[in-house]
């Protein structure tokens, strides 16, 4: 198997290609090496230096804070689509760059949740480094924009100790930044304290621990670079939010952040679950989104405070009619995650044997997740993406012929989103708004 070391020399902490038509050639098995590297220190010095010769070519990690705040002067009437990739990493972001050269798409954002970084085993760093190699590997020119989502209060955890919880979000920040995460989603609407009867004070504990986490995002940012920061106001699969409480967080976060430049958008439940609600047959219920909330809360957010607009979550599994309407109602940005999992997980092309044996891990491994009441089908829908972690090399080692069926469903479901969501020809817009700055990273030896 090819090594880094076979095509690239380090020098005074950067790295030389010796012959870049041969590294692109290899590039595939130089990266798997990396991902599966048992030695720490080998593996991430071979993420940094994949990551820092993708810069070297042009495609260089940014924040997408300038375009937004061209949003908020003006809505472009488009939605960008946060892409969360957890299966089948490098081949998935190589069809979404391949589906956005093709179709002209500049406004399109790769994540991964606080909680995906777990049950996947993708850490911010591997993560980076596996969505530059695909840039690398397709040829991409320009921003990439890789984001934090979610990195969010487990209200239990906070309950027993608010500084602990608090200081694992902040190193976690640290190490996506670090990464060249520079769109970071702070999500303390888990600590809404709806015990209080004013708005104002319910939202307390969101906006004061979203603006002390957004002041230290400021304080360790490079320089030359503003992360794109956004804030959320309603747990996702709770009750819709209200422009009260939109205000109420708003306001609350202007009066306590005192670090620099703001939030660039706000995220609102309208009626959607993470992943979708499932039923007894294993089939998804169909979800009703409030698309006036989306326009009212967007519009508001826009016009009183300058953010891009709002922020819908829990997306992906929608029926294909509802993504029209997102740019409609100016929605500045969508979350997709669980549908691209469920194509992978769904495909025909996958084969039947690694299928059953994820599923028997789960019912194994997992068992006393299973809430009661729950039919077999709901329970392995609600929790295979758990499997993703442990079973990452299984995946990462189908046959080519398989993935590349995997990824073509993949990349059909990226043009028809990109379509919808109206990213089509945006990429001169996002050229002139973002100007990329290269962060130089020292590379140790190999």
């Amino acid at each position: 198997m090819k090594d880094l070391r076979d095509f690239v020399k380090i020098a005074d902490g950067s790295p030389n290609i010796k012959d870049k038509a041969l590294f692109l050639e290899a590039l595939d098995s130089i990266l798997y090496r990396a991902v599966f590297e048992k030695d720490e220190n080998k593996r991430s010095a071979s993420f940094e230096t994949i990551k820092e010769i993708a810069k070297a070519e042009g495609a260089v990690p940014s924040s997408v804070r300038s375009l937004y705040e061209e949003m908020g002067r003006s809505y472009p009437g488009f939605t960008v689509p946060a892409i969360n990739i957890r299966g089948l990493t490098y081949d998935v972001a190589r069809a979404v760059f391949r589906k956005a050269s093709a179709l002209d798409v500049g406004a399109f954002i790769f994540e991964i949740a606080r909680s995906e970084i777990g049950y996947t085993d993708q850490r911010p760093l591997e993560y980076a480094a596996v969505v530059m190699a695909a840039a690398l590997k397709e040829g991409w020119k320009g921003p990439v924009f890789i984001q934090g989502d979610h990195f969010q209060f487990a209200r239990k955890n906070y309950e027993k100790n608010p500084d602990g919880e608090t200081e694992k979000i902040r190193q976690l920040i640290k190490w996506a930044i670090d990464a060249e995460f520079y769109n970071i989603d702070i999500d303390a609407s888990t600590l809404v304290d709806l015990a209080q009867k004013d708005v104002k004070e319910q939202q307390r504990p969101n906006f004061e621990r979203t603006s002390e986490l957004a002041s230290y995002i400021r304080t360790v940012q490079p320089e030359g670079i503003t992360v794109s920061i956004g804030g959320e106001i309603g747990e996702i699969g709770g009750k819709n939010s209200t422009a009260e409480e939109l205000r109420a967080f708003l306001h609350g976060f202007q009066e306590a952040f005192k670090t620099g430049t703001g939030l660039s958008k706000v995220s609102v439940q309208t009626g959607t679950t993470h992943g979708g609600v499932v039923l007894a047959d294993g089939t998804l219920a169909r979800v009703k989104i409030d698309f006036e909330t989306v326009r009212m809360l967007s519009d508001l957010a826009r016009k009183e405070y300058g953010l891009a607009g709002c922020v819908q979550h829990g997306a992906s599994t929608l029926p294909e009619e509802a993504f029209d309407m997102f740019p409609k109602v100016g929605a500045a940005e969508i979350h997709l995650a669980t549908g691209f999992q469920n194509i992978i997980y769904d495909s025909p092309f996958l084969p039947e044997a690694i299928r059953k044996e994820v599923y028997e891990f789960i019912r194994t491994e997992f068992a006393g997740e299973r809430k009661e009441g729950q039919t077999d089908e709901q329970f392995i829908y609600s929790t295979r993406k758990k499997a993703l972690g442990p079973m990452k090399k299984k995946f990462w080692d189908l046959p080519i012929e398989v993935k590349s069926q995997i990824v073509k469903e993949l990349e059909e479901r990226f043009g028809l989103l990109f379509t919808k969501l109206r990213v089509l020809g945006t990429r001169k817009l996002v050229q002139e708004m973002v100007k990329p700055l290269v962060i130089k990273h020292q590379v140790s030896s190999l």
